[in-house]
């Protein structure tokens, strides 16, 4: 059961958390007031999207690599099960995040954010897991179904597909598609570079200054994001002069 960690997964992870912890203290700044950054245009806007690209990409990745090790001691049935339940576990985790954003920011709360999307992936993904490396090509499909779903508006039922009203705003949106479609693509890359769990090329032992923390980092990704925004608001509340006024401002009642 289980195996051993690759660390050069860990450590991509690892960066995907730096990058995170970067942009979301840049979309504070410029959320309340403390400095004028336009996080959703030019580079910004690029950033937060590579970001997200590498933390889903990465996460089809693993799910591939765990579910092929998983196949040595489940039949699939229970691979599936366990996928589920795992999926089901980040999609409480995303409506506890809904619930929480809901009461402070109403008008741009987190219907469907980043781990929604990663926890439903996860869900839907023993539908997917018996094509393997075929789920490159499945994974395009989704990316490339993304401008003729942008162009299309419908109830906000539909937010969680990428069909939202005109007027919809969220301070997190990850629709399932097109980014169901970087997961399957991650996916097919575990499937390619890690086939049956194992990695199929070589590779450095992963030591040094710079990939260690890296890799301790992706190993923690998931209580690192729960806890990063609270932590990097505290941050700013001590740093940045009247940064704290505008944060209490947040705080109904």
């Amino acid at each position: 059961m289980g195996g051993e960690r690759y660390w050069e997964i860990d450590a991509l992870r690892g960066i995907a958390i730096v990058m995170m912890v970067i942009f979301h203290t840049v979309f504070a700044l410029d959320f309340f007031g403390a400095a004028s950054l336009e996080p959703a245009q030019g580079f910004w806007r690029l950033f937060a999207l590579s970001t997200a690209t590498l933390f889903i990409a990465i996460a089809g990745v693993s799910l591939s690599v765990s579910s092929a090790r998983a196949a040595g001691y489940l039949d699939p049935r229970g691979v599936a099960l366990k996928n589920l339940k795992r999926g089901a576990g980040l999609l409480l985790l995303g409506m506890g995040i809904t619930l929480v954003t809901w009461l402070l920011v109403p008008a741009e709360f987190i219907l469907f954010g980043i781990l929604h999307c990663i926890g439903l992936s996860i869900a839907l993904s023993p539908l997917f897991l018996r094509f393997g490396r075929r789920n490159i090509i499945a994974g395009t499909v989704f990316v490339l179904l993304a401008p003729l779903v942008a162009a299309l508006t419908g109830p906000l039922a539909l937010a969680w597909l990428g069909i939202h009203p005109s007027d919809f705003a969220s301070l997190d949106y990850v629709p399932l598609i097109p980014w169901f479609g970087v997961f399957l693509l991650g996916m097919g890359l575990g499937a390619a570079l890690y086939p049956g769990g194992r990695r199929d090329f070589t590779v450095s032992d992963g030591e040094g200054p710079l990939i260690r923390p890296l890799t301790f980092l992706g190993r923690h990704s998931l209580v690192i994001y729960l806890v990063h925004v609270p932590l990097i608001l505290l941050a700013l509340a001590l740093i940045v002069p009247g940064f704290s006024a505008r944060l209490l401002s947040l705080i109904p009642g």
